[in-house]
Formats: C-alpha cells, sequence, structure tokens
C-alpha cells in the first residue's frame, strides 16, 4: 500500500492543482490570441493592394538533382467581400506541351475555395474537387491547398514563443501555430515563422495527416512595393519524406494594373493566354 501523504502536503498538492487548473487554460487563450493578433496584423499590412501581377519560373528537382522548369504569370484580384478572399490565376506559359494550362481559385473563408483548371491537351475545364486539393500542382511540390490565398479566417492560432528568426538572426520572429478549419486539408498544423519587424513570412513547416513533418517552404529576397508591401523574390519547397524540392523565383511585381475581371471567370478560362 503506498504511503499516505502528510496532510498539509496533501493539500499543497491540492491546491498546486488548483492553480494549474486556472492557469492553464488562461496561458492557452492568451497564445490563441496573440497568435491571432499577430496574423491580422500581417493581413492588415497586406490589404488594399488591389490587384497583382508577377512572372514566375518554377524550377522542379527530383531526389538525384535532375530539374525542370515551367515559366508561368501569376495574377491575384484582391476581395473586400466578408465571407470571400482573393482571386488567383496561374498561367503557365512554358514548356510548350503544358503551354496554355490554367489554374483559376476563388478562396473562400467559411467553405473550401472553389479550383479549375483547364488542361490545353484535353481542352477543357476540370474542376478540382473539395477533397483532392492536396494534390501536387504541376507535378511540384505545391499542392493546390498552397496556391489559393492565405486567409486568416481560413485557421485557428497559438503563438509558442519568439526567437530569432530562421537565416535572419538579428530580427525577431513569431512562432506560430496554425491549425487549418477546413476540412479535407492536407495538413493537421503549419508553424510559420513570422518577422516582427516587418510582418513577413519567413517560414513555414508543413505537419501531414499522420502530424509528421512533410515539408517546409522558405521564402526570401522580399522587395517592398508601394512603400507598403513585401513580396519574397524566391521560395523554396522542400519535401522532407521523397527528397524533392521545387523553387520559384520571381521577377518584379506590378500592383494596382486595372486587371480585367473577367479573366478570373471560370467560363473564359479556356480563352486565357
Amino acid at each position: 500500500m503506498s504511503p499516505k501523504l502528510p496532510n498539509r502536503m496533501g493539500g499543497a498538492l491540492l491546491a498546486l492543482a488548483v492553480t494549474f487548473a486556472a492557469i492553464a487554460p488562461a496561458h492557452a487563450e492568451d497564445a490563441a490570441a496573440k497568435g491571432l493578433a499577430i496574423a491580422r496584423e500581417a493581413e492588415r499590412r497586406d490589404s488594399g493592394f488591389g490587384d497583382s501581377v508577377v512572372r514566375v519560373r518554377m524550377t522542379l528537382r527530383n531526389r538525384q538533382g535532375d530539374e525542370s522548369v515551367r515559366d508561368m504569370r501569376f495574377l491575384t484580384l484582391e476581395s473586400t467581400a466578408q465571407n470571400e478572399g482573393d482571386k488567383t490565376l496561374v498561367i503557365v506559359d512554358s514548356p510548350a506541351d503544358v503551354d496554355g494550362t490554367a489554374l483559376l481559385t476563388h478562396a473562400k473563408i467559411l467553405e473550401p475555395d472553389d479550383q479549375w483548371i483547364y488542361l490545353p491537351a484535353l481542352k477543357r475545364v476540370k474542376r478540382i474537387s473539395s477533397v483532392n486539393k492536396s494534390g501536387p500542382f504541376m507535378g511540384s511540390e505545391f499542392a493546390f491547398e498552397d496556391m489559393g490565398s492565405q486567409d486568416v479566417a481560413k485557421y485557428s492560432y497559438l503563438w509558442l514563443r519568439d526567437e530569432p528568426c530562421p537565416d535572419f538572426p538579428s530580427l525577431t520572429c513569431a512562432v506560430i501555430e496554425q491549425t487549418p478549419l477546413y476540412e479535407y486539408s492536407a495538413y493537421t498544423k503549419e508553424v510559420v515563422w513570422i518577422d516582427m519587424e516587418g510582418y513577413r513570412l519567413l517560414k513555414v513547416d508543413y505537419y501531414d495527416r499522420k502530424n509528421s513533418l512533410l515539408k517546409t517552404l522558405k521564402l526570401s529576397r522580399y522587395g517592398q512595393y508601394l512603400d507598403r508591401y513585401w513580396r519574397p523574390h524566391e521560395m523554396l519547397m522542400v519535401n522532407h519524406q521523397t527528397g524533392k524540392e521545387t523553387t520559384i523565383a520571381t521577377s518584379e511585381y506590378q500592383f494596382r494594373t486595372g486587371i480585367d475581371q473577367g479573366l478570373f471567370d471560370m467560363n473564359n478560362l479556356d480563352r486565357v493566354k
């Protein structure tokens, strides 16, 4: 039989347990509120750009180091609707066998994003199922899910800690765990590093449905546009489970171009060039 604790020690342990029970939820609430506040501030700083256009070169590398390249254009139309996110259009310009492929995303807040892809070889527009967004876009390490806008309301948040930013130790980063609210997300969670000076996203660790580290995204070579909007000129996505990686290198961004909103209509997707 286990010896009984003296009454004084038992009382002390009981008081300690009650204290932790009272503190733990409050701490969790504080961490959640802080994580959400940082995400909202980052989104606030990035609002008001209207639209943007940028040319990108996507380079795919397998485990052996063999490379293949795709040239694309990324077009974004900012949304101000409460329950809708931004609209994005990715147009593939090369190589020739996939020239004209186009991916259109209408981001939603409380519902799964609407996504369509035009496949010129088949001359048809295909809707991407809400349960199939974990598939790779153009054979890259970027999933269809990664190609839409990452609106704050799509996640719950938990601030984990502050620490020196990866690759930029002179800066302080907030490390935040964000959990997708999308039922069919490929990820159980994403751990993100946001620098607290410019509120730039510098790194994301993606965890798969088994809660194992799947991929890491690093964003670098940031440039500032219109004296406000920060954009990375290089993004590297590494798949830790396959050894493959994809680099996206961007040229200069253009903002507030007066882009034709008809380009973001799925009925026009087969005519986008």
